[in-house]
């Protein structure tokens, strides 16, 4: 007794199952969080390390390249990316897929820690985290207040909202944007110094010494314990100027006598302005797991209240990326609800049956529901890719059922009871019910389990697709029976009308069996033209996504000003400020370059620009080649133009010991790559200079006077810069830590004699710096970059609408990358890497898919031949699907690349419905094979019909793009269309002709076998 059978027999075990799942699903669903893409976490490690006021080059050789060399011996390291800029070393280290991201963090902390010694001995101690990819912000934010200055605003950002918001569930952290730091300025003055003899070290570290609180273990007096605390500071910042000071000759003196004490604002490296106005802007990091849109919903509140409870303050959405994922949820669920009812209509109207349709329709939300009662116990959310397995097997789910119902439909017309045409109709399709679900299964199953980056990505896309036509087949064989003996109705014996269609299809199959060269012939032609429509595609990596805003960033000269960044960025905000659909532009000018983590840099400034609702302005693509026109009038800077989406920008890498020759090699590959119609914005980091102030100590005079060269470099960087923030004395607040930092007024620091005038430590008390050293302006590399311990120059592009592989293939066409130096070699990176790694991962779970498919028809059908015969519709989607891409002017990229996937399995369904019928005609009815293979094309090409026609509605909302932001899901869509358009035509006539010949194969080798085993 099959499941079938049983479950007609005992309905109330289905019904609770059933009902259970449903509940669990309702649950599961409710549980989901809503995210853009899934949780991914690649095993990569950072490390950061500062040596306060050393330059890029004596930073690699000092402190990069030994931390390198010991990081490298790390077991299951995959590549080292290092930059270097000044005084701060950020090194990532990255795994190989599967390595434990636990165990990568505690060995790259080993061995770091196994480098300290032969590390400079001012080097801080080094930061070493996890990175998770993903961590980008959802939600910036820009605050506004009439009556709170910048300093105020700041410190609220920093204390009430970051306590606040890291209240708020699902809030992993608060970053500043802009803004001001408070601290305490004491600026000592050049003549005083060189009357007491003294320089800006003595006075830091005489401070320090002073102002600072110390504990102890506790003491026992009077017979109790009580803790000891030993406290030196004062709590104002007018009172540091009256501080006693020992100096190390044994003097003091008041700290007023030699410096100006302010309650000021440290050295500004960061600004942010909101159209023109300057404001204070915060980044909202998402914590792992939550969902992104109840996060979002809750700090909008959260806002809302500070806003109550602070009359003044105006907070103004920047970029808001829930959005993005908010319309993309709701498009999905739209789009497989719109899907579901074409489906379901298609049905209707070929079984002019409400109950049949009923039964057939029940099957869609019942296989969908049991997934959303899984997919909470793997981790899973409700994102871009699981919402789109859903939506893409949305026609999928009913096959199953249709082919069941339709062919109760066709034993009822026979006369017999409703329980008994059930019984007989599931019986007899039963086998190739099970075959085209586990052909599905194991054709998504290795896109689940890809290896590398492309599993990562795609795991819980094929997970949630395996899962759902898993719970389709459990529809089918138990609650579809059931369902059809309840609510189906005996019909009176009377033969099915065939209409004008059947007997002209069925004359055409007796025609191509009768001519089965010229059918083959004629398949075969397809086929090679289908090949022959693959070089005329563009191939591509992701469709460019309307995001609803734009990002600018420019980057300036090394050593430009704060105030000259500003001016610049608010030169290119009028430039772009004009164009329709900019609704507001927010610039953030201080960016961090490079790696996550590295220091922001002045020189860097990034422009936002929101756009308008999409109906009211030109699509993003169109914005942003209207934005690169306006920019290009803008002298004096680099700038890039993009959404900050995968697959809108081309980077290259090349790597080599000579840094000359790569320079030079780097140069010339930016220059020729300026050529190439549709990159935009070439951009390289070669020939990055900065300027300099050098100080040339003279060995013999600084070692007369008993100079060394420590004492003139810690001399000048607190001079100049004050001392590092670790070794700072502090002033203790109420609510916070004031740093107290000493250096030189700035009028000092601006003037080169004056700097030279400085006094340094001698021997006998002190000496200006002038007199034992050659001071100098030159220039010196501003960011240096490494490529597993190789220096490398990184080259970018915006991709102004040519897709990312035709675009990789023209910077592989130029006569620069035809002839490479020997000692440089070209690294893939960004979105390249990542589109190759996914192209060869699809292409190893097609061919993985390929071949479970073929063992798991073996095993099924007990034949050898015949699955042959089945995987032959595979190649008959090609022409269409690549057709179908053509015409609409879509790329070959990674949603194309799914839709090929879904079609091998869909395709290969049709095949299985025919090949099983004929197989048994000719085994147990008796039937020769072409009056078997016409009988099976009679009675299996309207469910193959009905099945295709319902896949097309359930995917037509999808390929006309309605609604959300459909760039992802659309060429998918369009793929799978035109495949099964062409597949299930073509296979209604070439798969009977290829049975033909495949059985012919088989009798002819299974003679010439008998003829080896005959005794001579």
């Amino acid at each position: 007794m099959n499941l079938a059978t049983w479950s007609i027999r005992n309905p109330a075990p289905v019904l609770l199952l059933f009902a259970l799942l449903v509940v669990a699903g309702a649950i599961g669903f409710a549980r989901l969080p809503i995210q853009n893409l899934p949780e991914i976490e690649l095993p990569t490690v950072n490390v950061a390390l500062a040596q306060p006021g050393v330059a890029p080059a004596q930073l690699e050789t000092a402190v990069a390249r030994p931390v390198e060399n010991a990081i490298a011996a790390v077991v299951g390291l995959r590549h080292l990316r290092t930059q270097v800029s000044n005084g701060v070393v950020h090194i990532s280290a990255e795994f190989e897929i599967g390595t434990p991201l636990s165990d990568a963090l505690d060995d790259v902390k080993a061995a770091v820690d196994s480098t300290r010694a032969a590390l400079p001995d001012d080097v801080l101690p080094p930061a070493v985290s996890a990175d998770v990819v993903g961590s980008s912000p959802i939600l910036t934010y820009a605050v506004e207040s009439a009556t709170l200055a910048p300093e105020p605003l700041s410190w609220f950002v920093d204390d009430t909202l970051d306590k606040a918001l890291r209240g708020v569930p699902g809030v992993g952290r608060v970053e500043r944007l802009g803004g001001v730091q408070r601290e305490i300025r004491v600026e000592v003055e050049p003549l005083q110094l060189d009357a007491l003899a003294v320089t800006a070290s003595d006075v830091s570290r005489a401070l320090g010494a002073v102002q600072r609180q110390a504990s102890a273990a506790g003491v026992r007096l009077g017979g109790g314990e009580q803790a000891l605390r030993t406290l030196a500071t004062v709590n104002e910042s007018a009172a540091l100027a009256d501080l006693m000071l020992p100096l190390p000759d044994g003097r003091h003196l008041r700290l007023g006598e030699l410096a100006t004490v302010t309650d000021g604002v440290r050295d500004r490296d960061q600004a942010a302005l909101l159209d023109g106005t300057e404001v204070v802007g915060f980044h909202v990091y998402r914590a792992r797991g939550s969902d992104e849109t109840r996060t979002a919903e809750q700090v909008a509140a959260m806002l809302e209240t500070l806003a109550t409870s602070h009359p003044g303050l105006v907070f103004t959405p920047v970029a808001n990326r829930v959005a993005y994922t908010l319309e993309q949820y709701h498009g999905s669920m739209q789009m497989l609800l719109e899907g579901a009812v074409l489906a379901v209509l298609v049905v209707a109207w070929f079984l002019r049956d409400w109950r049949a349709t009923a039964v057939a329709a029940m099957a869609l939300p019942l296989s969908i529901l049991p997934t959303f009662a899984v997919m909470p116990w793997l981790g899973f959310s409700l994102n871009t890719l699981t919402l789109l397995a859903l939506a893409v097997v949305a026609g999928i789910l009913v096959d199953d059922a249709i082919v069941e119902i339709e062919n109760i439909e066709t034993h009822r017309r026979r006369g017999k009871s409703i329980t008994v045409a059930t019984a007989d109709a599931v019986n007899e399709i039963a086998l190739a019910v099970l075959a085209t679900t586990l052909t599905l299964v194991v054709v998504f199953l290795p896109t689940a389990l890809m290896p590398g980056i492309a599993g990562l990505l795609f795991a819980q896309f094929g997970w949630t697709t395996v899962i759902a036509v898993l719970a389709s087949l459990l529809v089918a064989r138990l609650l579809t029976p059931l369902l059809a003996v309840h609510w189906l109705r005996a019909l009176p014996p009377r033969p099915r009308p065939e209409g004008r269609v059947m007997p002209r299809y069925l004359a055409a199959v007796r025609w191509v069996l009768s001519h089965r060269r010229t059918t083959l012939a004629g398949a075969l032609a397809f086929l090679v033209g289908s090949f022959a429509l693959l070089p005329l595609l563009p191939t591509g990596f992701m469709p460019a996504a309307d995001l609803g805003y734009v990002e600018v960033a420019l980057e300036l000269p090394p050593g430009v000003a704060l105030a000259d960044a500003v001016q610049a960025a608010e030169q290119v905000r009028h430039a772009v400020a004009g164009t329709p659909g900019v609704a507001q532009v927010f610039t953030r000018v201080g960016e961090a370059g490079g790696e996550d983590g590295a220091s922001p840099e002045v020189r860097r400034a990034l422009l936002t620009l929101s756009l308008a609702p999409r109906r009211q302005r030109a699509s993003q693509q169109a914005m942003e080649a209207k934005l690169r026109e306006r920019l290009a009038s803008v002298p004096g800077m680099r700038f890039s133009v993009g959404g900050g989406s995968l697959g809108t920008a081309l980077t290259l890498i090349l790597a080599g010991d000579d840094a000359q020759l790569l320079q030079a090699t780097a140069q010339t590959l930016e220059q020729q790559m300026r050529g190439i119609p549709g990159l935009a914005n070439v951009t390289s980091t070669a020939s990055l200079e900065q300027p300099e102030l050098t100080i040339r100590p003279d060995a013999h005079r600084a070692a007369e006077r008993g100079v060394s060269t420590t004492a003139i470099a810690d001399t000048l960087r607190i001079a100049l810069g004050g001392d590092v923030d670790a070794d700072l004395p502090r002033l203790d607040l109420d609510t916070r830590q004031l740093l107290i930092r000493v250096q030189v007024p700035l009028r000092v620091r601006e003037d080169l004699d004056a700097i030279g005038r400085l006094r340094v430590p001698a021997r006998d008390g002190t000496v200006p710096l002038a007199s034992i050293a050659h001071l100098g302006m030159e220039s010196g590399p501003s960011q240096i970059d490494r490529f597993d311990r190789q220096r490398y120059v990184t080259l970018g592009a915006g991709l102004a609408g040519m897709p990312l592989g035709d675009a990789d293939a023209a910077v592989a066409a130029l006569p620069i990358s035809r002839a490479m130096p020997a000692g440089v070699r070209p690294i893939e990176a960004g979105d390249s890497e990542l589109a190759a790694e996914l192209a060869s991962g699809f292409l190893i779970a097609i061919a993985a898919g390929l071949a479970c498919m073929f063992c798991v028809l073996v095993l099924l059908l007990k034949d050898a031949f015949q699955p042959l015969t089945i995987l032959s519709a595979v190649p008959l989607s090609l022409g269409g699907a690549l057709l179908a891409l053509l015409v609409t002017g879509s790329a070959l990229d990674v949603p194309a690349m799914i839709g090929l996937v879904m079609l091998m399995g869909i395709v290969t369904k049709n095949a299985i419905l025919l090949v099983d019928h004929a197989v048994k005609a000719m085994r147990h009815g008796g039937l020769h094979r072409d009056a078997a293979l016409v009988e099976a094309c009679s009675h299996r090409a309207r469910p193959i019909i009905m099945t295709s026609l319902a896949m097309v509605a359930g995917m037509l909302p999808i390929a006309l793009g309605l609604g959300a932001d459909a760039s992802f899901r659309q060429p998918m869509a369009i793929t799978v269309i035109g495949g099964l358009v062409t597949s299930t035509l073509l296979s209604l006539l070439v798969v009977p002709v290829l049975f033909t010949c495949i059985d012919d194969a088989r009798v002819w080798l299974q003679r010439r076998g008998n003829r080896r085993g005959e005794p001579g």
